[in-house]
């Protein structure tokens, strides 16, 4: 194993990438008492057209079948996975998101057996032409279930209003009418591509001990037999730069309306200033938007917000965007005035003392984010599939200098890649 220690936060971290390709990564931390298991394909919602393991020719299969598939791996022919991992003191779980595929166990017993629990009924799919088709019912109430959140609504409203051909517009869990064409043989074909050992990483950390732990991992993936790795060809049609509708409205009953604000971005293509620019977008969306930020306040004391303003910025290798939204009562005035606020952004600049203040509590944050052993397995894992180090991050967010944050401010808005997205209240 590659072993790297991190002085400056005090982290050992152990590395391994197996024969079959599985990228293990150990972070052990003897002074917690909780350890968390993440097992991770880097296959997501907007995977959808591809070449399958073994062929030639892209196929593009029906929309929702990453989230569909993470339902149907916990299923199994003669056993039941969460009663495994409740037996052993563990909780489990799963998620789907664009991009990945995680599925996890923490526990403070027993790690080692949980840890092969996790490995095997990943690696064990069994799915039938019965029990996929049971599935879709109990998916299409989770489907039904999101539609009638509008929160939910405005998040994929804001997407579909910058995203014209880009899967990311299309809801992770799809249609009820797409998940009805899901076959048994679409999902092993999605399986048997995209849940390669080569297409996955292992994260642990917690309390085991990582020679025992490598040891127990090569045999299992030993006893296991897989294609040779093969590297995915997926296809996403070009996007244009501009957004695809400037705004966009629907009806909903709701006590009070919602109004989204989306900034569409281009990812760098460099992993470093790919890295830098989320942390620049994180820093300036809390300069200017949290609780103590000045445009925060300024639309506060214009009424347009209840004090629920949220924020976030979303950066992957395929795509790229930053959403400024919340709950008000004036939807149009709300995103008339930010697009107002963005536009100055052009001429903005950052002075130094704030701009330290500003990598201070970045800073705070990353290392805040290393209390939980959760939250440490999730980002490692994130970064890892940008191909970033986590733990190089507060390195990284110490480079970034003043000129770099202000010429990124500068250079954020453009004329057409704003869009608005209103949840408006249904007339009785």
């Amino acid at each position: 194993m590659n072993k790297m220690t991190y002085d400056q936060l005090k982290e050992t971290v152990y590395r391994e990438v197996l024969p079959n390709g599985l990228q293990v990564i150990l972070i052990p931390k003897q002074e917690m008492l909780q350890t968390y298991g993440i097992f991770t394909t880097q296959y997501g919602s907007i995977d959808q057209t591809f070449v399958p393991l073994g062929e030639d020719e892209f196929i593009t299969v029906p929309d929702g079948i990453a989230h569909f598939l993470e339902h149907k791996l916990f299923e199994k022919e003669d056993y039941d996975v969460f009663q495994y991992f409740t037996k052993n003191g563990a909780s489990s779980n799963a998620y789907t998101s664009f991009t990945k595929t995680a599925y996890l166990f923490s526990s403070t017993t027993d790690i080692l057996d949980n840890t092969k629990i996790l490995l095997d009924f990943v690696q064990e799919p069994y799915f039938s032409d019965q029990t996929v088709e049971k599935e879709k019912g109990i998916i299409a109430q989770e489907i039904k279930m999101y539609d009638d959140q509008p929160d939910w609504r405005a998040f994929f409203g804001i997407i579909g209003a910058m995203y014209e051909k880009h899967p990311v517009r299309i809801d992770i869990a799809g249609t009820v009418d797409s998940i009805n064409q899901i076959t048994k043989e679409d999902l092993y074909t999605c399986y048997h591509t995209f849940y390669h050992p080569s297409n996955m990483i292992l994260t642990l950390v917690g309390q085991f001990d990582p020679k025992e732990m490598i040891d127990m991992i090569k045999a299992n993936q030993e006893s296991k037999e897989f294609a040779p790795p093969t590297t995915i060809k997926r296809h996403f049609e070009a996007e244009q730069p501009k957004v695809y509708k400037e705004i966009e409205k629907i009806n909903m009953p709701v006590a009070v309306p919602k109004c989204m604000i989306g900034i569409k971005e281009l990812p760098a293509t460099d992993s470093k200033q790919f890295i830098k620019e989320e942390l620049i977008a994180d820093m300036l969306l809390d300069y200017f938007y949290s609780r103590s930020g000045t445009y925060y306040q300024e639309l506060y004391d214009l009424d347009l917000i209840d004090g629920g303003l949220g924020f976030e910025t979303e950066r992957q290798k395929e795509f790229c965007y930053s959403i400024i939204g919340g709950n008000t009562q004036y939807p149009d005035q709300l995103a008339e005035k930010v697009k107002e606020q963005l536009a100055t952004f052009k001429d903005y600049q950052i002075a130094e003392e704030d701009f330290e203040r500003m990598k201070r509590k970045s800073i705070g944050q990353i290392v805040r984010s290393m209390n939980r052993v959760s939250d440490i397995a999730n980002q490692v894992t994130h970064y890892q599939m940008l191909d970033f180090d986590f733990f190089k991050l507060i390195p990284t967010l110490e480079e970034i200098t003043l000129e770099e944050t202000n010429s990124f401010l500068n250079n954020w808005i453009k004329e057409d890649n704003v869009a608005v997205f209103q949840v408006i209240a249904e007339q009785k």
